[in-house]
C-alpha cells in the first residue's frame, strides 16, 4: 500500500531505508520511542529487514523530492471485546508517528498523519482512532488536536519507558486523544464547505 499526498509518500520500509532511519532513531526525541534506539547503521539494516513484511500498518513517510525517508507512522489494530456469540470487533487504532527533528515543524506530521487517518477511516474500517502523548510533548499534542483529537484525559505516571540515574523507573504523565469516525467525516465536510 503507499499513499500519496501533496509533499510526501507514505509506504512501506525498504532495506534502503536504513541510513535515513538511523539518522533519527540514533537519538529518539521522545523517551516512549528509547526501546526502538539504534546503536549503528548495521542494526538500522537489520530493523529495515524485519520492517519488509509491515505493510499494511507501518509506513516509512518519504519526501515525494528525492526520496528521503523523514520519518515514521503505524497503528495497532486492537480488537473489541466481544459480544454474545460474535468474535470481537477490530475497529479501534492506536497510531504512532515519528519524524526526523531536521524536518519538524514544517507540516510534514500533519500531512502524514491526515493522510493516514484518512486511509484508516476509509480503507481499513476504522470506528475510533486514539493515540497517546507524552505530558511534556507539547508538538505532538498540538498535532492531535490539529487532526481533530478530542482531548479525553491524562494518565498520571502511566508508564515508564526509561529509568532514572538511580536505575528507578521515570514514569511519564500521559495525555490520551480519540476521534470517531463520525467525528473525522463531520471535520472533513466542514473544510469543504
Amino acid at each position: 500500500m503507499i499513499i500519496k499526498t501533496e509533499r510526501l509518500i507514505l509506504r512501506p520500509f525498504l532495506e534502503t531505508d536504513a541510513a535515513d532511519v538511523y539518522e533519527y532513531l540514533k537519538e529518539p526525541a521522545v523517551n516512549c520511542f528509547a526501546c526502538m534506539k539504534l546503536n549503528s547503521l548495521d542494526e538500522a539494516r537489520k530493523e529495515m529487514k524485519k520492517r519488509l513484511d509491515e505493510t499494511e500498518y507501518y509506513f516509512a513517510i518519504a519526501l515525494k523530492d528525492g526520496g528521503k525517508v523523514i520519518g515514521e507512522i503505524s497503528a495497532y489494530l486492537e480488537a473489541g471485546e466481544p459480544h454474545a456469540d460474535e468474535a470481537p470487533v477490530r475497529d479501534t487504532f492506536s497510531p504512532c508517528w515519528m519524524l526526523n527533528e531536521n524536518y519538524q515543524g514544517k507540516g510534514y506530521a500533519f500531512e502524514a498523519a491526515h493522510a493516514f487517518f484518512a486511509y484508516l477511516f476509509s480503507q481499513k474500517g476504522a470506528r475510533r482512532i486514539y493515540a497517546y502523548t507524552e505530558d511534556y510533548n507539547l508538538a505532538s499534542q498540538h498535532l492531535c488536536e490539529k487532526l481533530g483529537m478530542r482531548r479525553e484525559g491524562v494518565f498520571l505516571e502511566f508508564i515508564s519507558f526509561v529509568t532514572n540515574p538511580d536505575g528507578t523507573p521515570r514514569y511519564e504523565n500521559t495525555v490520551q486523544y480519540a476521534i470517531l469516525k463520525k467525528e473525522w467525516d463531520q471535520k472533513q465536510l466542514g473544510q469543504m464547505r
